[in-house]
């Protein structure tokens, strides 16, 4: 258990996989585990070993003698237990899934899942293309009031093209006897 000799590379590397994923040796903040292996070490580790730097430069900043816990023994500490157990087969418990993933019922799942999919494009093919469509609504106002507006509506509803479509029209009100012309046109895009 432990992380080895850590003068050495062979031990450095171990500190280094080991703080590849952590930021401190144990928890989420500094503690006596940190001062331990920081006093362990014979100074900065190589830039070889980034996650080991950068966690020594961390803890050369800080007053390790206040940090929290209790100084336990340098072996104590470290990522020899996780490899120790996968070297050993581990436990009886590593066979159980939680998840309940088999490769069986992965392979159904995955077979039902392109079932459904063919299923999903041949429904969605049957379907006929949707045609959009725009509403819009033209509020046409005369220069004056002497404007006729019948004859507007006509030169209005003279323009013509392909996918439009003249609905409804009305004199709406505009003010001191002034009508403005309201048309509704459907233009398919």
């Amino acid at each position: 258990m432990g992380f080895g000799n850590l003068k050495s590379d062979a031990g450095l590397k171990v500190l280094n996989e080991f703080l590849a994923d952590r930021s401190y040796i144990e928890g989420f903040t500094a503690s006596q585990a940190d001062s331990v292996v920081f006093a362990a070490l014979s100074g900065a580790p190589k830039a070889s070993f980034p996650h080991a730097l950068r966690w020594y430069n961390h803890l050369k900043s800080m007053d390790r003698t206040a940090l929290p816990g209790v100084k336990k023994a340098l072996d104590s500490y470290g990522g020899g237990a996780p490899a120790a157990a996968a070297a050993g087969g581990g436990d009886a418990d590593d066979d159980f899934d939680l998840f309940g993933s088999d490769d069986e019922e992965d392979a159904e799942a995955e077979k039902l899942k392109q079932e459904r999919l063919a299923a999903y494009a041949a429904k969605k093919s049957k379907k006929p293309a949707l045609i959009a469509k725009s509403n819009i609504i033209l509020d046409v106002k005369p220069w004056d009031d002497e404007t006729d507006m019948k004859e507007l509506e006509k030169c209005v509803r003279s323009v013509q093209c392909d996918g439009l479509v003249w609905g409804t029209s009305k004199l709406a009100p505009v003010g001191y006897g002034i009508q403005k012309l309201v048309i509704t046109c459907v233009v398919e895009d």
